[in-house]
């Protein structure tokens, strides 16, 4: 197990490097810069934006703007300049990556704190009105778009004024006690999640079910109601533990998954993550903080990963890594 976590771990580093490679060339096959979005600006003269781009490095060819980079992240752990908001990268990426982490927890307790319930009840319900009605459900929850989704729900807000129509927190936050903060940042927090979570939360239902239903039908099961064990005992202490097993494995990839699917539910509710930070940027070819947000997008991915074979492992004692 040790060589494994460490194989694993090492692995890491190659598949951050060619990432940012590859973010970087598209970055730079991109026409246009910074600089040339400032250029439109009259008030800027042509000696200002020429030492700018000295500054930044953007008068040298981009495989040494790459090279410099990489020298600077992995000696000095500096990630770069924001252009636009004269910020090191670190400072800005750091609060909308743990507003990102923070939305895509409750998107993941809204996903898999109701796709397991569900999808058992819709397995021993099967072919019940309450399975007809989940499938239903699931059908819906993957076949619409999370745009619109986000869209709908921000017109609810809007109509019935039940959840605000966007940000993190209220106008009065500072003068909230500490459970009134807590409550606003729920209240703000309930409707992105829902947006989040609401695809990945039919899948996995529909997958319960099904892993559920295959178990069931297994031999050790019918040996088990043979014995004359309580149903209950039967679905929830010897078949559910071995049809959550393929759903571990996904664990990880849903995380993963999450925070880069907030992207389109930070934009329509304003939430100021990591998402909407890389949206900014794209749109300013701030290169530098673009390249930031898709490395801790990745990091994210890759340790969700990760942690999805640790879980597996310890829920099946019969796996075994060498």
């Amino acid at each position: 197990m040790r060589t494994y976590v460490l194989r694993r771990l090492l692995q890491i580093v190659p598949l951050l490097l060619g990432i940012s490679a590859l973010t970087f060339l598209l970055l730079q096959l991109a026409p246009g810069d910074f600089l040339n979005t400032m250029a439109e600006n009259p008030a800027i003269s042509a000696e200002t934006l020429e030492s700018m781009r000295h500054r930044f490095g953007l008068d040298r060819p981009w495989p040494v703007q790459y090279l410099l980079y990489l020298k600077n992240v992995f000696l000095r752990l500096d990630f770069g300049e924001s252009f636009a908001r004269h910020q090191p990268v670190w400072v800005v990426l750091r609060e909308g990556l743990g507003n990102t982490l923070l939305l895509a927890s409750a998107a993941a307790l809204v996903t898999w704190g109701l796709a397991i319930p569900l999808g058992v009840w819709a397995a021993v319900r099967q072919y019940s009105w309450v399975d007809k009605a989940l499938t239903v459900f699931g059908v819906i929850g993957l076949s619409v778009p999370e745009v619109l989704s986000g869209l709908l729900l921000l017109m609810l807000a809007a109509r019935t004024g039940w959840f605000p129509v966007g940000g993190m927190r209220s106008l009065d936050w500072d003068d909230l006690d500490t459970t009134g903060k807590a409550i606003d940042l729920l209240h703000h927090l309930t409707l992105p999640a829902i947006v989040v979570g609401l695809t990945p939360l039919a899948s996995r239902m529909r997958q319960m079910r099904g892993n559920l239903l295959d178990v069931l039908r297994l031999d050790f099961v019918t040996t088990a109601r043979a014995k004359g064990l309580d149903e209950n005992v039967v679905v929830f202490k010897h078949a559910l533990r071995n049809a959550l097993n393929p759903l571990i494995t996904l664990f990880g990839y849903t995380l993963g998954a999450l925070v880069s699917g907030s992207l389109i539910a930070e934009i329509i509710f304003s939430w100021p993550g990591l998402g909407r930070i890389t949206f900014d940027a794209l749109l300013t070819q701030d290169q530098y903080l673009v390249l930031g947000s898709v490395m801790m997008a990745s990091l994210v991915l890759i340790l969700g990963n990760l942690v999805a074979d640790f879980l597996l492992a310890i829920a099946d004692p019969r796996i075994a890594y060498d």
